[in-house]
C-alpha cells in the first residue's frame, strides 16, 4: 500500500474540520468557548504510543464506527479536570457518569458529521462506553498490536477555564485505506520529479512505519551524546512521527520562553531540526556541562556549550537517518536561539510553507535525570524529499 501524503493531509484537514464541529457543539451543551489547538496523525509503532500515553489518567467514552469508515473513536479528558467539567453540565456530581456520556455522545457526532459528509456515507457509532483508563487504556482494544498505526488526535481547550478534552479516532482498513492510498500517484523519475513535472508524495505505508521506527533510534542516540558529555543520565519519553499542519507547530511549543539550538539540513531529507530546552532546563544543562559556575544563567559560556551540545546531538538523529535511506545528511552550524517558543520555530515553519502545507513532524521529549532538564526536539523534513527517500527504502 503506498500512502499520498497529499490525500493524508486531506484527511487531516477532515479531522480539523470534525474538531471544530465537535468544539461548538460543547460549547453549545456546556456554555464555554471552545478552540481546537491541534490537529495531526501519527504513524506510530503500538509500543511508542504505550509510552506516548504513558502516566495519564483519563475519563471520557469512547464508540465503534461502521459504514461509511470503520474504526473507533475516543473522547478523553485529564481526570484532574474533571469538577471543571462537571461544574458546566447539569447534574453535576451526582451525574458524573451520565453527564459524560452527554458529552462525548455530542461531541463525537459533531466530530464524524465531517467525515461522513465528505464520503457521502453514513457512518454509524455504537452506544458510547464510558471509561476511566490509566495510560494507553484509553484506546480501543487492539490498539497497540500493530506495527504502524494511523491516530487521528485532535485537542480541544476551553479559553475561559481549565478544561480541556482530546479526540482520538483509530480507522481500520477499507474505506479509510482508500482515502489515503496514492492510486494515481504517478512514480519519481531519477531526478526526483513525477511525470507532468509535480514531484510525487506517495510513499510505500510500510517505509512510514520504518521511519517512525528510526525516529525514536535517533532520539535514543542523542539521549546518548547527552548523557555522555553531561554525565547526567538521560532518558527518551516520546517519540513519534506526526503529520501536522506546519501552521500548527509554533503553537504547539508554546509562549514560555526557550533556549537552544536551530540547524538547518542539507541532503536528503532536507529541512530544519530545533532541539528547545524551557529556559530554566537550557540554564541547568549548561551549568552542568562546565567547569565552572557562568557569570550568567545563559551567556556566552552557556551558549557556547549548548551549541556543542546541540551539535552532538543533532548528528545522533541525523546519521541514523542517512544510513537507514542511504543518503548523504549534513547540517549547517548551531544557530542559538532564545525567545518565546513559538517565535524560535516560527521562522523555519515559515521557509517550508513556501513549498507545503503540511509536514512530517518528529517530537522527542528527553529528560535528564538529577536536574529535571527536558528539551524537545522538532524534526521538519521537506515532505517530498523524505517522499523520494522512503520510496527508495522499500525496494523496487
Amino acid at each position: 500500500m503506498r500512502v499520498d501524503v497529499r490525500a493524508l493531509g486531506a484527511c487531516n484537514r477532515l479531522a480539523e474540520r470534525g474538531a471544530k464541529q465537535a468544539a461548538g457543539a460543547l460549547s453549545d451543551l456546556t456554555g464555554t468557548d471552545l478552540a481546537v489547538e491541534v490537529t495531526g496523525a501519527s504513524v506510530a509503532s503500538g509500543e511508542d504510543l504505550a509510552e506516548s500515553f504513558a502516566g495519564r489518567e483519563s475519563i471520557g467514552v469512547s464508540v465503534g464506527l461502521r459504514g461509511g469508515l470503520d474504526g473507533e473513536a475516543v473522547l478523553a479528558f485529564d481526570a484532574a479536570n474533571v469538577d471543571a467539567l462537571l461544574s458546566l453540565l447539569p447534574g453535576g456530581q451526582s451525574m458524573e457518569r451520565s453527564a459524560v456520556t452527554e458529552v462525548g455522545n455530542i461531541a463525537l457526532g459533531g466530530f464524524l458529521d465531517g467525515w461522513a459528509n465528505y464520503l457521502g456515507k453514513a457512518i454509524d457509532m455504537s452506544p458510547p462506553r464510558y471509561f476511566e483508563a490509566d495510560g494507553a487504556a484509553v484506546l480501543p482494544d487492539g490498539a497497540l498490536a500493530g506495527d504502524g498505526v494511523f491516530l487521528f488526535e485532535s485537542r480541544l481547550d476551553a479559553t475561559t477555564t481549565d478544561l480541556d478534552f482530546s479526540i482520538y479516532m483509530l480507522p481500520d482498513s477499507g474505506p479509510f485505506r482508500d482515502l489515503i492510498v496514492g492510486k494515481t500517484a504517478p512514480a519519481a523519475t531519477a531526478g526526483g520529479e513525477a511525470d507532468g513535472g509535480t514531484a510525487s508524495t506517495a510513499v510505500p505505508y510500510e517505509s512510514l512505519s520504518t521511519f517512525s521506527s528510526l525516529a525514536k533510534k535517533g532520539s535514543a542516540n542523542a539521549a546518548d551524546n547527552i548523557a555522555m558529555m553531561t554525565g547526567l543520565e538521560t532518558t527518551v519519553d516520546v517519540s513519534r512521527l506526526r503529520f501536522v499542519p506546519l501552521a500548527d507547530v509554533p503553537a504547539e511549543v508554546g509562549t514560555e520562553p526557550h533556549a537552544g539550538t536551530v540547524f538547518e539540513l542539507q541532503g536528503e531529507p532536507s529541512g530544519y531540526l530545533a532541539i528547545l530546552f524551557e529556559e530554566s532546563s537550557a540554564a541547568a544543562v549548561a551549568d552542568a556541562m562546565l567547569p565552572m559556575e557562568p557569570d550568567e544563567p545563559l551567556g556566552d559560556m552557556a551558549q557556547n556549550a549548548l551549541c556543542e551540545l546541540g551539535n552532538v546531538m543533532t548528528s545522533g538523529f541525523i546519521d541514523g537517518w542517512a544510513n537507514v535511506l542511504g543518503t548523504s545528511i549534513t547540517h549547517s552550524p548551531p544557530e542559538f536561539v532564545h525567545d518565546i517558543g513559538a517565535s524560535t520555530i516560527s521562522p523555519l515553519v515559515a521557509k517550508l510553507s513556501e513549498r507545503q502545507d503540511y509536514g512530517f513532524v518528529i517530537d522527542t521529549a528527553i529528560q535528564t535525570e538529577g536536574i529535571q532538564a527536558r528539551c524537545d526536539v522538532y524534526a521538519l523534513p521537506d515532505e517530498r524529499e523524505l517522499a523520494r527517500a522512503l520510496d527508495r527504502l522499500s525496494g523496487p
